[in-house]
């Protein structure tokens, strides 16, 4: 059994949920692989991040969101409303924001406000995984004519790069 291992970077958008159609880059990268038959695992770090698999349809909105992302949206608008001021959740509690305080990172300066995401962590957890498995059989991916795979950060409240980890398993080409 061969591996292969490869990152690359999602530039996020700030005041919506931000979709990423993914299949043109997993297909490059199974490509890279030189696997015939095995699996692709795609995992992010990120807590406010989900991967899903879905049709593409076509139609978009001015952002460049499809209607079912629009769609998506309203109804996770309507599950769990975005966060618009502290205390309209239990997150964060005092000793997280003691904690967001002192991370240091100097792309994200610390501020109180960015830690007013626990719609996002709640949409996360509700809609779906930070890891997803995808068959690769005869060096292509399972995913039929239709089929996309998106990555959306549930976080409006600021731009962001994303890391997103592909690992390819199985039989090398011959």
């Amino acid at each position: 059994m061969n591996t292969f291992y490869n990152t690359f970077e999602i530039q996020t958008v700030s005041g919506r949920p931000s979709y990423h159609d993914l299949r043109d880059i997993l297909i490059e990268e199974a490509k890279k692989s030189n696997i015939q038959n095995g699996i692709m695992v795609i995992q992010t770090p990120h807590t406010t991040c989900s991967f899903y698999y879905d049709e593409t349809m076509h139609d978009k909105n001015f952002y460049g969101d499809e209607y079912l992302q629009v769609d998506i949206n309203n109804v996770m608008e309507r599950i769990v409303p975005r966060m618009t001021s502290e205390n309209q959740y239990n997150s964060p509690g005092p000793k997280h924001i003691e904690f967001g305080m002192n991370l240091s990172d100097p792309r994200y300066p610390a501020e109180r406000w960015v830690m007013l995401n626990t719609d996002a962590h709640l949409r996360s957890s509700l809609y779906g995984t930070n890891s997803m498995t995808i068959i690769l059989h005869e060096g292509k991916l399972e995913l039929g004519s239709l089929g996309r795979i998106y990555f959306v950060d549930w976080d409006q409240l600021r731009e962001r790069t994303r890391m997103v980890s592909i690992m390819i398993m199985g039989e090398e080409k011959k």
